[in-house]
């Protein structure tokens, strides 16, 4: 929300964090709540409903996976290649990126979803079931777009980065060590890389916690059922990594918290807080 009060935060970063800020929030808001109040009971919303939760669902964590994508994209640019990042990553390039991730999105799962999106009910064995079944080829091949590939994406570009960020920091030391206590640069250096690899690897290893157990079924040539305990398991973790990812790409900006305050103090409410500094 405060994305569109404050002029400050109209960047192409933030365009990238804002749409996966919107598929984390619609994953809880609209997915989470109707599994938990059907985890133990019967569907009594008619396979049309039960149809569009799956491929809402199957949208939105693709979409969020698309989105860190992007994110992992344009930190690779901003670090490696600073000076044509402003000519490179445009506002328009930003968001035709994010609706092509969008569209893209919806085209693939519903290729996915197909057989299923023409009739919810071949699945179920009973009345009252809501239930999707990912033939294990059809797992196998969705398990290399938005996990495998996705992730392999992400380690290289954030590894990159890292690098990066690391031979700068030397670079820096380098320069002001003839006008700065040596201590002090090696601790402020050794803090940065430490930095950069904590991020790092939060972001793969939570991806990793995340959607491993979900494409389980598919990795060891399965087919993927909802109705499986650990199939169940897997989709809540999937979930929890729509939750998780705001405190990785969000909460650890500082202009985040100072953006949280004006929203709990109501400031975001005055004529003049489009114009509050922020960043």
């Amino acid at each position: 929300m405060i994305f569109f009060f404050s002029r400050q935060l109209h960047t192409t970063t933030n365009l990238l964090l804002l749409s996966l800020a919107v598929s984390d929030f619609l994953v809880g808001f609209l997915l989470m709540p109707v599994r938990i109040l059907f985890i133990e009971g019967c569907w009594f919303l008619g396979s049309l409903i039960c149809g569009l939760f799956y491929y809402a669902s199957f949208i939105l964590t693709t979409a969020s996976v698309g989105n860190m994508v992007l994110i992992s994209v344009d930190r690779y640019v901003a670090i490696c290649d600073p000076l044509s990042y402003p000519t490179k990553v445009t506002q328009k390039r930003v968001k035709v990126c994010v609706c092509l991730s969008w569209a893209c999105s919806v085209l693939y799962n519903g290729v996915i979803l197909n057989d299923f999106l023409k009739n919810p009910n071949r699945y179920n064995s009973c009345y009252g079931e809501c239930i999707v079944v990912i033939h294990f080829i059809t797992g196998a091949v969705d398990v290399m777009v938005t996990f495998v590939g996705p992730i392999t994406v992400i380690i290289v570009l954030y590894m990159r980065v890292f690098l990066v960020a690391v031979s700068q920091a030397r670079a820096m030391r380098s320069h002001i060590a003839a006008v700065t206590v040596p201590g002090s640069v090696s601790v402020t250096t050794k803090k940065s890389e430490r930095k950069a690899a904590k991020t790092l690897g939060v972001v793969v290893i939570v991806f990793l916690m995340s959607f491993c157990p979900y494409f389980y079924p598919s990795l060891t040539g399965q087919d993927t059922s909802t109705s499986a305990t650990f199939s169940v398991f897997g989709v809540w973790l999937l979930y929890s990594n729509s939750c998780v990812n705001p405190m990785i790409y969000a909460f650890f900006y500082p202009w985040f918290r100072k953006s949280i305050k004006l929203i709990v103090s109501l400031q975001i409410l005055q004529p003049d807080s489009c114009d509050t500094k922020i960043l």
